[in-house]
């Protein structure tokens, strides 16, 4: 272990080391933030900038009796490392045993477990509060980074702490970056506040009634942060009974070249990133044929537009990419709320939106979808990516999407199976004009079958018999239809059973024609479905059936927040295995095993 990094075990020894050792620890710490990322995956280049600000915090207050509220979080692994969690970044044994973010269970030090953007100071605001209710003292510091406020709930807080009239320090770290380059107004007057070294007239927190100090030299080119000035700042607001806001300056990835030149690749990583050659080669999935589509579409009419919140990486859509769509590529920032209403206002006017976002974040919408939206039944075009049942943190799971999607009147929300069904979907879901769309991009496995699929997708509600069978039926949703023949195969081999076998297409709403038929030559329907059952797709038919003697059996997720178990863990948990369905279904019929 480094030489100054064996001695840190608590935030008591961080104020123990000279400015030059803190220096030098701030080189050590990056080392094996480096290390464990590239191992594991994580967010590399947010860690990075933020290493001596998070010493510097350590120093000075004192934690867990000052709170220490981190946006998203994404950036507190410094915090861990410093917080008795080390052995999680310099073990190689232990590089799991803990969560990318914040977690209470972990430490004492962690307030919250969150993962997502703009609620640290809404955090902060509600902690201050009750610790003046309480007749508490101690600091209350929310760290947010400037990318994180664009999001709507950080103006809400902003606007509320303003006026606490006690403690509550709001640490705005400036990198000039969100995932990828910042986007909107507020990000002109943090720039000519960085320009001016904090002496700008035009202040935005000033605006609102902060207290405010600059950190000129948050990034020194040789050294790193300045350590020494985010020291003397952090001490001038500690204990202050106002709230204040201490903007500082930082270079995101700082320490690692690669990473300082390439800010947005660089902001999450999957494992090996650094080993990895360097590769031209294009393969095909989901991401391209989205972005081949847009592209040609864009040429062909220019009243397309391409709507992203500030999440461009994670669907493919490359700098280069958003540079050939010009005005027709359109980033709202971190602002998702905002982009369904901005999508539903274009297609209004005859425009032709598409908004495209991870399923994870697609929660923080769900007004907008109602009201904005849905409500006013305007044709925009939403493309849910990453929806899914997955390994993921319990802040990024994307298989809430159904269940809050397919219950707001006038949406019509579509799973397709394949790369043919989704460039189908999409194209008639722009073109059309009486429905608000959304579509699930698959997510997984790419699969094409090569044949163009002809569907009329107007003729809404409207299931695909795939294969026409008897006594079982396979109803398979968007990417479990893979699973749904898997199913159909083992029933005829283990019980001789042929079974029929259905791709629904629609989320929002069930074939009532297909669905009274197999009550003829049918005992048993089974839904399969990647996302949690309670409100979701397979409960609508299983109340279809209610009053009949159709026997259905839902699959799916539990309604919980799992937290990095393993997909397959997860898919035994749930009966999401072929085996497992058939043994269920032989149970249910009571049916011998051939």
């Amino acid at each position: 272990m480094s030489n100054i990094l064996n001695k840190i075990n608590s935030p008591a020894d961080v104020k123990k080391l000279s400015v030059d050792e803190m220096k030098e620890l701030a080189s050590e710490i990056r080392e094996v933030i480096i290390k464990k990322v590239n191992t594991t995956g994580g967010h590399m280049a947010p860690n990075l900038g933020i290493v001596e600000a998070t010493m510097a915090l350590h120093y000075v207050f004192n934690s867990p009796v000052d709170k220490f509220i981190f946006d998203v979080s994404h950036q507190c692994y410094t915090h861990k490392i410093l917080t008795g969690r080390k052995e999680g970044f310099t073990d190689e044994s232990k590089y799991y045993n803990y969560s990318g973010y914040t977690n209470p269970k972990e430490s004492e030090h962690d307030i919250f477990k969150v993962g997502h953007t703009s609620t640290s100071v809404s955090l902060a605001t509600g902690v201050a509060k009750a610790r003046d209710l309480k007749g508490e003292t101690g600091n209350v510091i929310a760290l947010i980074g400037d990318g994180s406020l664009s999001g709507g709930e950080a103006f809400e807080g902003l606007n509320n702490a303003a006026v606490l009239n006690s403690n509550i320090i709001i640490l705005v770290n400036d990198n000039d970056m969100s995932i990828a380059e910042n986007q909107g107004g507020l990000y002109k007057n943090l720039k000519e506040l960085r320009d001016s070294k904090g002496k700008a007239e035009c202040n935005f927190f000033k605006s609102m009634g902060f207290d405010y100090y600059y950190i000129e030299d948050g990034n020194n080119i040789e050294d790193g942060n300045n350590i020494e000035e985010l020291i003397e700042t952090f001490n001038k607001v500690k204990d202050i009974n106002h709230p204040t806001v201490v903007h500082m300056t930082t270079l995101k990835g700082k320490g690692l070249p690669i990473a300082e030149q390439n800010k947005e690749t660089f902001h999450w990583i999957l494992p090996g990133t650094l080993d990895a050659k360097p590769s031209t080669e294009v393969v095909e999935n989901y991401n391209t044929i989205t972005v081949d589509y847009v592209s040609k579409k864009a040429k062909e009419d220019k009243t397309l537009v391409l709507i992203n919140p500030a999440t461009p990486g994670a669907c493919g859509f490359s700098p280069e990419f958003r540079k050939e769509l010009g005005k027709q590529y359109v980033d709202v920032a971190i602002s998702e709320e905002h982009a369904i209403a901005y999508a539903s206002a274009l297609a209004k006017c005859g425009a032709k939106p598409i908004l495209a976002v991870l399923s994870s974040f697609i929660q923080r919408t769900y007004d907008q979808f109602s009201q904005d939206l849905c409500l006013n039944n305007n044709p925009a075009t939403v493309l849910v990516y990453w929806g899914g049942i997955s390994n993921g943190d319990a802040t990024h799971l994307g298989c809430f999407d159904i269940p809050m999607l397919s219950n707001i009147p006038n949406l019509v929300y579509l799973a397709p199976v394949n790369k043919e069904e989704y460039l189908a979907m999409l194209d008639w879901s722009v073109e059309q004009k009486d429905y608000s769309v959304a579509i699930r991009v698959p997510f997984g496995n790419f699969i094409s079958t090569g044949i163009e699929d002809k569907t009329d997708y107007s003729q809404i509600n409207k299931f695909k018999m795939e294969e026409e069978g008897k006594d079982v039926a396979i109803v398979a949703l968007g990417s479990f239809f893979e699973l749904g023949k898997k199913v159909k195969s083992m029933l005829k081999d283990k019980l001789n059973i042929n079974a029929t076998l259905i791709n629904p297409h629609f989320i929002t709403g069930i074939d009532k024609e297909m669905l009274e038929e197999l009550k003829s030559n049918h005992r048993l329907v089974i839904t399969l479905e990647d996302g949690i059952l309670e409100g979701g797709f397979g409960e609508k038919i299983t109340r279809f059936y209610s009053t009949s003697d159709m026997k259905v059996i839902n699959y799916g997720a539990n309604k919980e927040f799992t937290d990095c178990v393993p997909l397959g863990e997860l898919y035994e948990r749930y009966h999401l295995k072929d085996y497992l369905i058939v043994n269920d279904i032989k149970n249910c019929l009571n049916l011998v095993q051939i």
